[in-house]
């Protein structure tokens, strides 16, 4: 539309078309009760005249702000803008868009995200919970939808999707065993979690060695941070200690980056000398050099199942049987560890 025209209304599409209005919001909203010609007939109305939808006032109408919180622990860790991505292409497709919140991990983040959400009157509300008591959550479902993600453990009275950490590091660090190495490092986690993504997954690499009946030295467990430069110096730390080591398995992609580059400094060659593999899968991994071996903890589906939940809570309300899936977890190979044999 022109700068200084008048705005143009659906009235005005319905009487360029020489159809009812009615039938041009049935267009608009996709209903299939509009024949194919009349369809394209409504639809070469609205591009000449330069209609744009309010969707402001049909959200309004609808009761609804046409906007969902996302509450997550960080904004700078690339799962986590990953996965806020694939949920924003996916709540677009429905006429949403969301806004982050960064809870920071802590108990009074996330209420804090909580208390937006209602404020800011979201339609919805997916929350990565990491410190809060799960008694303090016990009156949000009935509040407003909401989804929760994450490995905390939850009343069964909430719609929550998890990735399989336990399976997934119990993989990663099976491949890593079956390709001869016997002297594994450990790299991330606070050791003060005890209910959640490291412990889990930290659980999982221990199972993978009993299972192949190896024992693992307490020295190659390297507590530390999720950033590049804990990875970084949690290798040099078992070099300087003189830790012998013949692979990685970094609890996060972000830390196996910093991982690595530490091994290239020691002049350690990825895989022969050292192999390295994350987890988490992140849109980066598959461009490093030489590129890093992963855990897909399952993205697609866990956005898929995120917004089908929230969306049947948005559209329906409270009161189906709430839901726990868990996404499966998937080994992707590449150059950082070494083929099976």
């Amino acid at each position: 539309m022109k700068k200084g025209a008048t705005v143009v209304t659906m009235a005005d599409v319905a009487r360029s078309a020489g159809v009812s209005t009615m039938t041009v919001s049935n267009v608009i909203n996709g209903r299939p009760r509009v024949g194919a010609a009349t369809r394209e007939r409504v639809l070469a109305a609205i591009s000449d005249l330069g209609y744009q939808v309010n969707l402001a006032a049909r959200h309004l109408r609808a009761g609804r702000t046409g906007v969902v919180g996302l509450a997550v622990p960080e904004l700078e860790r690339p799962y986590f803008a990953q996965l806020a991505g694939r949920l924003a292409d996916r709540f677009e497709a429905h006429g949403l868009r969301i806004v982050m919140e960064r809870t920071g991990a802590s108990r009074e983040g996330e209420a804090d995200a909580v208390a937006f959400s209602r404020l800011r009157m979201y339609d919805g509300l997916v929350l990565s919970v990491v410190d809060s008591d799960p008694a303090e959550l016990t009156q949000l479902r009935n509040d407003s939808p909401v989804v929760m993600i994450g490995e905390r453990a939850l009343p069964s009275k909430y719609d929550h999707v998890m990735m399989d950490n336990i399976d997934g590091a119990r993989q990663a660090t099976a491949h890593l065993l079956a390709t001869g190495a016997r002297r594994i490092a450990m790299l991330g986690g606070n050791p003060d979690w005890t209910a959640n993504m490291p412990a889990l997954r930290a659980e999982g690499y221990g199972l993978a060695h009993t299972d192949a009946g190896v024992p693992i030295d307490p020295e190659l467990t390297v507590r530390c941070h999720f950033t590049m430069q804990h990875g970084y110096d949690a290798i040099r730390s078992l070099i300087d200690r003189g830790v012998a080591f013949d692979a990685v398995f970094a609890l996060t992609d972000v830390v196996a980056m910093g991982a690595l580059r530490a091994l290239a400094d020691a002049k350690l060659r990825v895989p022969e000398d050292v192999q390295v593999i994350g987890f988490d899968d992140i849109d980066e991994a598959p461009y490093l050099v030489p590129a890093l071996s992963s855990i897909n903890p399952g993205h697609e589906e866990m956005a898929d199942s995120i917004v089908a939940l929230l969306m049947a809570q948005i559209n329906g309300g409270p009161g189906s049987e709430p839901q726990e899936l868990i996404a499966p977890a998937r080994l992707i190979q590449r150059g950082t560890t070494k083929p099976v044999a």
